[in-house]
């Protein structure tokens, strides 16, 4: 079972309780949890074959309303999202610098329903190595400060200028700028099938770019209205990502509106009024 369907399955069994007026809310918090998903895989920052590093401190902003009614949970409420974050990272085999923490704030130029991730690295002060994804304390000083690919993100401000950088090379071993092996969550040797699904037909992705859109020259033909000629392309890697071509109407991923997201399996993408499945499986 997924890390997200996992948590939306606690939450549900708090709803007569705690949660009960969470659920309420415009912003859903399984929606705030794909969101924390995505800024992980964004930001990653890779250190040697064996570990890559997360964020692990997360402000999550919401409109007035959707902080008014999510706030008096804010506790409960970022305890589950933070176990999330560890679980994800555990099974994406990502580390922390410190231990992880989700704080809501209300954010005054938000409209109701949307939402904004910011999220940054910060080490506590007892070891100087990263942290497998128990979400632990490790290094000193804080990392560099991420920007959030939330509805309009902007990053944290930067720390002190006292506080000690992350290591501006990779360790010992790694080539600078580039993945050693295997991203998170592949075993060597794996071959990975990625195929999207539309209307019940599926489209193989074979090369390492795909383009959709409503023209005869899109790799997918999009037979919708509300679709521009070139949409958006599909990336593949590790992870994939799907990144928008300057659309009218632009792209919604996973519930949110976004320029550029990473894809993961069951990602759902809509583009005008079509519904587009990403999928992907090992072997």
């Amino acid at each position: 079972m997924g890390v997200l369907k996992k948590f939306e399955q606690r939450l549900e069994g708090l709803v007569n309780g705690t949660f009960a007026k969470v659920f309420k809310s415009e912003v859903q918090p399984v929606e705030i949890a794909g969101a924390l998903q995505r800024e992980c895989d964004n930001n990653a920052t890779i250190w040697n074959r064996e570990r890559t590093v997360v964020p692990n401190d997360f402000i999550v902003e919401l409109s007035a309303p959707d902080f008014e009614r999510l706030s008096p949970y804010s506790g409960q409420l970022g305890d589950e999202l933070s176990g999330m974050v560890r679980e994800y990272a555990k099974q994406q085999r990502y580390s922390f610098m410190g231990p992880i923490k989700v704080h809501l704030e209300k954010a005054e130029d938000l409209d109701t329903g949307l939402y904004r991730v910011r999220s940054r690295t910060l080490a506590s002060s007892t070891s100087q190595t990263p942290d497998p994804a128990s979400g632990g304390p490790a290094g000193p000083g804080g990392g560099p400060t991420s920007a959030g690919q939330g509805r309009g993100g902007s990053g944290f401000p930067q720390g002190p200028s006292g506080a000690p950088p992350m290591p501006a090379a990779p360790p010992p071993g790694a080539a600078a700028g580039r993945p050693q092996g295997p991203g998170p969550g592949a075993l060597p040797g794996t071959q990975v099938r990625r195929w999207i699904e539309i209307n019940g037909n599926r489209h193989q992705i074979s090369r390492p770019t795909l383009v959709l859109g409503r023209s005869t020259d899109a790799d997918v033909r999009i037979d919708d209205p509300g679709v521009s000629r070139r949409h958006c392309e599909i990336r593949t890697g590790t992870p994939s990502t799907i990144q928008d071509l300057g659309s009218t109407n632009g792209i919604v991923v996973d519930g949110q509106h976004t320029t550029r997201a990473t894809l993961r399996d069951g990602s759902r993408i809509v583009v005008g009024s079509t519904t587009i499945i990403y999928r992907q499986a090992e072997g």
